[in-house]
C-alpha cells in the first residue's frame, strides 16, 4: 500500500466545533474509527424527508443492514458533525430500474434540514457512481458558487459493480480538499478549494432501493491506494 504523496498526512481525526445554532454538535477529539451504523438501529441518526413523510416507511434496519425504499426522496444524516477524515461506505442497489437508479452519500451537510441542504454529493446514481455534485451554492476550484447542482464527472472510467452486489466507496476529506474513490484502486474524482469543511454526512433517499452494510469513519492519515 502507499500514500499519496501530494496529501498532507495527519493522524488528526478532528471532529468539526461548528456553532450551528440550534444543532448538536461534537465536542470531542477522535482518534481511532467511528461505526456511524451501529448495524441494529439508527441510535445517531436522524431523519429528513419531503413533506415531513414519515421516515420508518422509507428507513429500516434489517439482520445488521441499512434498507432504504427510495420513496419518497429526502436523507438520513448524523446528528453529529464531522471533518478531516476517511469515510468507507459499503453499500448496493437492491434493484434498478428507470427512474428508480438514484441515491448518494451526502458530505458537509449545512443546516437547515431541507431537501436539498447545501452540502457535496458523492453521486450514488447507477452508472454514475464517481461523480461529485456541489449543492445549495457550495463552491470549489474551478467551481464558482451557483444556485442549481453543480456536476463534476468523474476523472477516471467509473468502477461500480452490478446491481446486487456490493460497492465501496472511500471519501477521504482533508480540509477543504476532497478525494473519492469505488471500489479500490486510484481516485476516481476530486474537488479542491471546497467553501465547505465540516458537517453532518447522509445517505440520499431518491428513487433508487439501497442497502448499506457498513459506514466507518477513520483518522485521515492521507489517501491509500493500492
Amino acid at each position: 500500500m502507499k500514500i499519496a504523496a501530494n496529501v498532507i498526512v495527519t493522524a488528526t481525526f478532528a471532529v468539526a466545533l461548528l456553532l450551528f445554532a440550534g444543532c448538536k454538535t461534537a465536542s470531542a477529539q477522535k482518534t481511532s474509527d467511528i461505526e456511524l451504523f451501529n448495524g441494529t438501529n439508527f441510535e445517531g441518526w436522524t431523519f429528513v424527508m419531503k413533506n415531513n413523510a414519515d421516515p420508518m416507511k422509507t428507513w429500516s434496519v434489517t439482520n445488521g443492514v441499512i434498507h432504504c425504499t427510495g420513496t419518497p426522496t429526502g436523507y438520513a444524516r448524523t446528528v453529529e458533525t464531522y471533518s478531516n477524515y476517511t469515510l468507507t461506505v459499503v453499500w448496493r442497489f437492491v434493484k434498478v430500474v428507470p427512474h428508480e437508479d438514484n441515491s448518494g452519500i451526502l458530505i458537509h451537510i449545512q443546516p437547515p434540514d431541507v431537501v436539498w441542504p447545501k452540502n457535496v454529493q458523492c453521486q450514488g446514481k447507477y452508472q454514475h457512481q464517481g461523480d461529485l455534485i456541489l449543492q445549495g451554492g457550495v463552491s470549489a476550484d474551478g467551481h464558482p458558487s451557483n444556485p442549481k447542482d453543480v456536476t463534476i464527472p468523474e476523472i477516471v472510467a467509473h468502477r461500480e459493480e452490478p446491481v446486487g452486489e456490493w460497492n465501496t466507496d472511500t471519501i477521504y476529506c482533508n480540509g477543504r480538499d476532497i478525494y473519492l474513490s469505488v471500489n479500490g484502486g486510484e481516485v476516481v474524482n476530486k474537488i479542491t478549494g471546497c467553501s465547505l469543511m465540516s458537517g453532518y454526512i447522509g445517505i440520499q433517499s431518491e428513487g433508487g432501493e439501497i442497502e448499506i452494510r457498513k459506514m466507518v469513519l477513520s483518522p485521515f492519515i492521507g489517501i491509500i491506494t493500492p
